[in-house]
This record gives C-alpha cells, structure tokens and sequence, in this order.
C-alpha cells in the first residue's frame, strides 16, 4: 500500500471509523443484551461487529486517500495529456 505522507498526515479520518465502530459494536453489544446470552457471548458478538466495521472503514478510506490523492498530479507541460481522450 503506497500512498504519500501528506495524505496519512491527518488522524482524523483514522479517529472517526474508530469512534463509529465503537459507536456500533456498543449498540451491538446492548442489542445482544436484550435476550440475556451468556456474558462471554455478549462481548464477543461486541467484538466481532466492531472488528468488522473497524475493517470495511479502513479498508474504504485507504481506498478514497489512494483513488483521490492529488499530490503526484503531472504537471501540465511534462507531455501528459489530462484530457477525456488520453
């Protein structure tokens, strides 16, 4: 995985997908509660989803940084052409 120090220089996008995966596994794990599992059971299931969520989010903004990442862009005159036909 390659991408440039200027996009992996903010933490934010990297702190949010943990809140909302912890976010999510917590009301999981309330969730589970209602039908009165083992305890064990309960923070597994909690665990599993958190892990889960955790995965998919930093696999989809890993994903967005590389696709969206700006900072290698070939200047205008190096022979690149930008346009819909190239």
């Amino acid at each position: 995985m390659k991408l440039c120090k200027t996009c992996f220089s903010s933490l934010w996008p990297f702190v949010l997908m943990t809140v909302i995966a912890g976010v999510t596994g917590f009301v999981t794990w309330l969730t589970v509660g209602l039908s009165q599992p083992d305890p064990q059971l309960r923070i597994a299931v909690g665990l599993i989803v958190f892990l889960a969520v955790e995965a998919t989010l930093i696999h989809y903004v890993v994903s967005c940084m590389r696709r969206h990442c700006r900072h290698h862009v070939p200047k205008m005159g190096t022979g690149h052409r930008l346009s819909p036909e190239s």
